[in-house]
């Protein structure tokens, strides 16, 4: 850009960082950009939009020790459909800075970090037994908290109380309002807590039997899964050196069944490339060795010694977009449902689980036994690997015998 455009931009940035919250540490916070892998033109970027939006905040009277009540009336007028009236007007990305410098403020210690908020004493105490009595894993905890939250708000906090009364209009109520699958898996969560509750000796024993159970058929669908084909397509779409990231999960998804939560934990000390294998923590914190396939090692060596950012972390897989930092389960479910985007396949069933299907119902195709499908899925019972032998449709269309009554086709 002409020096006579920049010069004037960069000078009414400046005296904005000057006359606001952010004059004494505008420097900083663009060094705490750079060490979190922002490019430098998004540095200045964000620079510039933490200016327009420090003078939004100066103009409406906030200060540093009020920081967050501006970001939070800033927030609520950009939800409510403000329109920036010119270029350094606050919009959106403005926000959204504000909300990093608020991290960065938090990090070198000139704002107080907020309390996290707590959940009630019995709430704590349950999670701590269920991670160290049964090995619940954190996703786990997360679906069962959304459970057992409203459950102790609507039967309070003193479990000496709780009879099967009650319990059964907590549960008759939430059934006016979810399915029945959904409410059977409220039942798990809820159902987990009572058990906690008579273990310590809070609640009277046999309280657990007191949840009904909705009216539901067990593992009478067909599993959910992608045809070879679209596999295909979906590897693909993953061709390239700014895919290596999403070719190595795709496969390690489709190849080996892994979970969506066991790839985001996977370390560099989970594979094995002498032994061939990779070492997986699954449910209840079970350690499970899965063999390591030529093409799937292949796509890790390749990410790693090409793509992947060089970051102190055991952590295998990275987010590509700053700030760094190891991917999540949800993120992986992204990168998936990307994938599919790019394929050109519109499916249904949109996340990383379907891939999950997809591995088993292929290893069946290729003549795999159910026992060794169940060993690959890392399945406990045997019903749901059974589940998967209803994938094969011309077999069971062969076998099938015509109803009663009516002339066979």
């Amino acid at each position: 850009m002409p020096r006579g455009v920049d010069q004037p931009t960069k000078s009414v940035v400046g005296e904005r960082l000057k006359a606001g919250m952010a004059a004494d540490h505008a420097d900083d916070f663009a060094e705490w950009l750079r060490e979190r892998r922002y490019t430098p033109l998004t540095i200045i970027e964000r620079v510039r939009l933490l200016a327009s939006w420090t003078q939004w905040a100066r103009e409406n009277s906030y200060a540093l020790d009020t920081i967050r009540e501006a970001h939070a009336a800033s927030f609520a007028m950009i939800r409510a459909g403000y329109r920036p009236r010119f270029r350094g007007d606050v919009n959106k990305d403005a926000v959204e800075t504000a909300k990093l410098f608020i991290a960065y403020l938090e990090g070198c210690g000139a704002l107080p970090r907020l309390p996290e908020r707590s959940d009630p004493a019995l709430m704590i105490e349950f999670a701590r037994w269920a991670r160290e009595q049964h090995g619940l894993a954190e996703t786990t905890l997360g679906t069962y908290r959304g459970a057992i939250l409203p459950f102790i708000a609507q039967l309070g906090d003193d479990p000496a109380v709780y009879d099967a009364a009650a319990i059964r209009r907590f549960m008759l109520g939430r059934a006016g309002t979810v399915s029945g699958a959904r409410l059977n898996g409220i039942g798990v969560g809820v159902r987990a807590f009572l058990r906690f509750l008579i273990a310590t000796g809070r609640c009277q024993p046999g309280l657990d039997h007191a949840m009904p159970r909705a009216a539901t058929w067990q593992l009478t669908s067909i599993p959910r899964f992608l045809p070879d084909a679209d596999i295909v397509r979906i590897l693909a779409a993953c061709e390239g050196e700014r895919r290596l990231r999403d070719r190595a999960i795709i496969l390690l998804l489709v190849r080996l069944g892994l979970r969506a939560s066991e790839v985001a934990r996977l370390t560099f000390d989970d594979i094995d490339w002498r032994q061939g294998s990779i070492r997986l923590l699954g449910k209840s914190r079970r350690e499970e060795l899965l063999p390591l396939s030529q093409e799937v090692g292949d796509a890790i060596i390749a990410y790693i010694e090409r793509a992947r950012p060089a970051m102190p972390t055991r952590a295998l897989f990275l987010t590509e977009i700053a700030p760094l930092r190891p991917i999540n389960r949800i993120a992986v479910k992204c990168l998936a449902t990307a994938a599919y985007r790019r394929a050109g396949i519109d499916c249904p069933h949109k996340g990383a689980h379907i891939l999950r299907h997809s591995a088993a119902t292929a290893m069946l195709r290729h003549g795999v036994s159910l026992g060794d499908v169940g060993t690959v899925l890392r399945h406990r019972a045997r019903a749901m690997t059974a589940h998967y032998a209803k994938v094969d449709i011309a077999l069971l269309s062969a076998i099938a015998q015509p109803w009663p009554g009516r002339s066979a086709c």
